[in-house]
């Protein structure tokens, strides 16, 4: 069975007052519901060579300039999720036929100027222009000219371009400047959206969570984890193993995963992991070996959860079934 979260991803917060005469920004995908779409990184802040998200997290790099509002996992991408319209405008320029596929040192000189990967930019008016990239091969929906509403479908995410994980990345720019959406003035610190955020209802901040979870009957390869195709949904009796692994986002120093497996005669395994360093994705797995009569038949069921300063911040649950 897939995981389950237990926390909301996109869900909206109340709207916020925009900047007068900027517009105001739906989400630029429409994520089914249960698949947990969220933001991987945001805005790069810090004037320096480290990097700083508008809340002062680590959910930016290096002079990150859009947000990156991400899939789960690989997998995801078979969903075909529409990137679309943030607000009505004009199409000022597209980008097709670039190939869906993890970035790699060797690509480095091929996208040089071409980073963005298949994309779409739109004009607003007053100098406010968005841009949307790293969209599937073959998915762009307009054209140069196309007049466009808010909500509109103008491709699907997908893997394009200079990109590690799943996701379009949406930038904003008035008059050619880079602005964050979240805090286009630069003024808030360490809080929640800006007074003057530019959405309609923003996002609202998730500081780290749980991207999946699932079964396996040994510890899964982190590529199997992060493509979405490592968890089994049944397990043979006579499975060497049963491991439990959780996959998380914006993990911090000092954080604990806890994965918990419960079975037809009670608890099978309580093991807790403490993260070292700061992460922008990581996975964690414990499990046990096999018994020496076999595992018991019946469901499996697997609470993976992520606490940061003793506080729950995330919770995932799945199962497996032994046969």
């Amino acid at each position: 069975m897939r995981r389950r979260a237990l926390a909301l991803a996109l869900c909206l917060a109340p709207a916020a007052l925009p900047a007068a005469g900027a517009p105001q920004f739906s989400l630029p995908l429409d994520c089914p519901e249960g698949m947990g779409c969220y933001i991987q990184q945001y805005v790069d802040h810090d004037p320096g060579p480290a990097a700083e998200d508008y809340a002062c997290g680590p959910l930016s790099y290096d002079g990150h300039t859009g947000t990156d509002f991400a899939l789960p996992t690989r997998a995801d991408l078979a969903a075909r999720v529409p990137v679309t319209a943030a607000a009505p405008g004009t199409v000022r320029a597209v980008r097709d036929g670039m190939p869906d596929r993890l970035a790699s040192e060797a690509d480095a000189a091929a996208l040089e100027g071409r980073g963005c990967g298949n994309g779409v930019a739109l004009r607003h008016g007053d100098g406010w222009e968005t841009q949307y990239c790293h969209l599937a091969r073959g998915s762009i929906a307009v054209a140069p000219g196309d007049r466009v509403a808010r909500g509109d479908r103008l491709g699907a995410v997908g893997l394009s371009g200079r990109t590690e994980f799943p996701h379009v990345e949406f930038i904003v720019r008035r008059d050619g400047a880079p602005v964050d959406p979240f805090d286009p003035s630069g003024d808030t610190r360490c809080g929640a959206a800006a007074e003057d955020a530019l959405w309609a209802a923003p996002p609202p901040y998730r500081p780290g969570g749980l991207l999946d979870a699932g079964f396996a009957p040994d510890v899964p390869d982190y590529a199997a984890v992060k493509a979405g195709t490592a968890a089994r949904d049944a397990l043979p009796r006579d499975a060497g193993a049963l491991v439990l692994y959780g996959f998380a986002f914006g993990a911090r120093a000092g954080d604990v995963i806890a994965l918990r497996i419960e079975g037809p005669q009670g608890e099978v395994i309580d093991h807790t992991a403490r993260i070292e360093r700061a992460r922008a994705q990581l996975f964690r797995a414990a499990g046990t070996r096999r018994p020496a009569a076999g595992w018991p038949a019946g469901r499996y069921r697997g609470t993976v959860t992520l606490t940061r300063d003793g506080a729950e911040i995330a919770r995932m649950e799945t199962a497996v079934t032994l046969r």
